[in-house]
């Protein structure tokens, strides 16, 4: 059987014809293509009956002016509020990933790996030694800093908005490139984009990877995160997500209703996504299923759900 291949041709067509609704056509012949739309807005549920469509979650931007440097120009630093109440987006208008990096991102989860090969940064052990901060992610074009849940934006944002301000105007680079040993690596991402063409994938997969990469990434970059490909096998995607979405309390909605809906109405094959995690986010995890558990024995078989969405507690029957 010819082998099944993704045409933008065709759709830079469809485009074109309608310009108010981009989509994504599905061809039930040899050939079939995801359609590579203009960045989108995050992602909502959708039933079996109709498409999936994402909604935007993330608030208004706004502009701050930090005060000058001295014998250095002034900058612009916006910054956007995401889905996760404790973490914050900041755009410097200024390149963040150092050039050359096949992966869109960088993610420090602890002061060790901020000084650790291979792309340790100044800025980000700096950031991570500000009382209340836990994580810093770098994305192309923008900051994501996020914070312990007791802790006060109120205190922590002037502090971010003066270290941002004096290591952009200072002129050096953000993240450094230095040298590591095989298998050393002291962040997260760094290495090679997991949503990457790769011959070797297979054609279900490498349709996997380009409605990761055109549809979904985009609505989650703007949102202060990023998503992996962690593999494919009996029908179930692995994904994990990073940044501000790593952390966020909707992670599981997004995924499950989001993702899922999107991946399982355009490729037959899938049949479901599962989210990977890491030792400390499966603690965290059980442990919100275990007050999940214990509130709705408080308030009761008939209380209303205190999480939404499929897959989470409220779903499960008792």
């Amino acid at each position: 059987m010819a082998s099944r291949k993704l045409s933008k041709a065709a759709l830079s067509f469809l485009t074109k014809t309608r310009p108010s609704k981009p989509s994504i056509p599905v061809h039930h012949n040899a050939a079939r293509c995801v359609h590579q739309s203009t960045r989108l807005p995050a992602m909502a549920a959708s039933n079996a009956h109709t498409r999936p469509t994402l909604h935007p979650l993330h608030q208004p931007s706004t502009m701050v002016k930090p005060p000058a440097v001295s014998g250095s120009r002034s900058i612009f630093i916006q910054t956007e509020n995401t889905p996760n109440p404790d973490a914050l987006k900041f755009l410097p208008n200024h390149p963040i990933l150092p050039p050359g990096l096949s992966s869109p991102f960088i993610e420090y989860m602890n002061p060790r790996s901020t000084l650790a090969p291979p792309h340790p940064s100044p800025l980000a052990a700096q950031l991570m030694n500000i009382d209340g901060v836990t994580s810093v992610f770098y994305g192309a074009d923008f900051i994501t800093v996020t914070k312990a849940g007791d802790a006060n934006w109120a205190h922590v944002k002037p502090e971010i908005f003066s270290l941002i301000t004096e290591a952009v105007t200072s002129g050096a680079q953000i993240v450094n490139v230095t040298e590591s040993r095989p298998g050393e690596s002291g962040q997260d991402g760094g290495e090679e984009d997991s949503l990457r063409y790769n011959e070797n994938d297979s054609e279900v997969v490498g349709m996997i990877k380009e409605l990761l990469e055109t549809r979904i990434r985009p609505a989650i970059q703007e949102d202060g995160g990023d998503i992996e490909f962690r593999g494919f096998e009996d029908g179930m995607v692995m994904l994990k997500l990073r940044g501000a979405c790593r952390t966020c309390d909707s992670s599981t909605v997004t995924l499950k209703n989001g993702i899922e809906g999107m991946l399982m109405h355009y490729i037959e094959e899938v049949k479901g996504v599962t989210q990977v995690l890491d030792q400390e986010e499966e603690i965290a995890v059980a442990e919100f299923a275990k007050f999940e558990e214990k509130l709705r024995k408080t308030k009761g078989a008939d209380a209303a759900p205190s999480t939404v969405g499929k897959g989470t507690i409220d779903t499960v029957p008792g």
